[in-house]
């Protein structure tokens, strides 16, 4: 007979991660490439909103197009590395419950936690869908910030050549 399970729904790994997947912002990072490239541009985009009128204080677009153009894309990376980071961070840490054997629970508040074991069956489950669903993403996000940090050192790498 199987064992149930006393962990309440809300704080199941598997209903975490669930969660996570079918949510609007997290579920972003499960998307096709082209589904899950397209807000980081948008997100780019926007960011030139706020860094394009900074630049420009700093460097006459008129006068001084490449300083400006390369200081206002580079200062616009700063809203899609912070969404890509917080990404980052949901689907690790969704990822890290499902990896664990043991899920740590609250009943009814934080003064009575409690530890859960695993079945095997649940725990294997739950190793399968890191490997297979979260990971993937995981390495999704660690390329579009590696390709972005690269884009950054190049522009830095380029800045002195401009003065």
């Amino acid at each position: 007979m199987p064992q149930r399970c006393p962990v309440p729904a809300e704080q199941q790994p598997i209903n975490e991660y669930q969660d996570v997947r079918d949510s609007w912002f997290y579920g972003w990072g499960s998307r096709s490439l082209m589904g899950y490239l397209k807000p980081v541009v948008v997100l780019w985009i926007v960011g030139w909103a706020v860094a394009g009128p900074m630049a420009a204080a700093s460097f006459v677009p008129a006068k001084h197009p490449l300083p400006f153009g390369l200081s206002a894309a580079m200062g616009a990376m700063v809203l899609p590395m912070l969404a890509l980071l917080q990404l980052y961070v949901g689907w690790a840490h969704v990822g890290g419950r499902l990896r664990q054997t043991t899920v740590p629970y609250e009943e009814s508040g934080w003064y009575d936690g409690q530890l859960w074991v695993k079945p095997e069956e649940v725990s294997n489950r739950d190793r399968l869908i890191v490997d297979y669903q979260v990971q993937p993403v995981l390495q999704r996000i660690r390329r579009t910030l590696g390709v972005m940090a690269l884009l950054l050192a190049l522009g830095l790498i380029v800045w002195p050549l401009l003065a």
